[in-house]
């Protein structure tokens, strides 16, 4: 997918607002929107940079990610999925994961090892990917960012609290 002209850079959604905890809704048919809108995430993911975007992050409730472990470097790493869901997953596997909606905060997080998952390209056609490692990783945060979670959300009770307590504070101090 090469990038359009006229492409935006996208506000991207901070941790608070309402969108990041709503189950997004499913995408019907991918249309010039959908595409438009995947293009400006791809834009976007790699300006920040970052490897991986999911559209409720952009503030659009809507199941559609973006993937691309090469930061824009390799034009064939790029994965854009409409619907993702997965079909299976194995192995346990404890890596630092950070959100682009979770500023300045990164912990341990464990996740599966490998997955396979289950999406829709941008020309329609239903795609099954089997990944492992940092790549399962990210389709994992990244879904997680279309069920209303995020990474802290997959914390222990009290780091989850601690964070979120911090999160809070920097947002008061950003308001007043």
């Amino acid at each position: 997918m090469m990038y359009r002209e006229n492409l935006n850079l996208l506000k991207i959604i901070q941790f608070g607002n309402p969108i990041l905890s709503r189950i997004a809704d499913p995408i019907l048919n991918i249309d010039e929107k959908i595409i438009n809108l995947a293009n400006n995430m791809i834009f976007t993911m790699h300006t920040a940079p970052g490897i991986g975007l999911a559209a409720p992050q952009v503030n659009h409730s809507l199941r559609l990610i973006t993937v691309d472990l090469s930061l824009g470097e390799n034009q064939k790493d790029l994965i854009v999925l409409a619907n993702p869901e997965i079909l299976d997953k194995e192995g346990e596997h404890l890596q630092e994961e950070a959100c682009l909606s979770v500023p300045i905060f990164a912990e341990n997080v464990t996740r599966p090892f490998r997955c396979s998952v289950k999406g829709i390209n941008l020309e329609g056609k239903e795609k099954i990917i089997d990944a492992e490692g940092l790549q399962a990783r990210v389709f994992f945060h990244e879904i997680d960012h279309l069920d209303g979670k995020l990474f802290i959300d997959r914390l222990s009770p009290l780091k989850r609290n601690l964070i979120r307590k911090r999160l809070k504070k920097q947002l008061e101090n950003r308001i007043s």
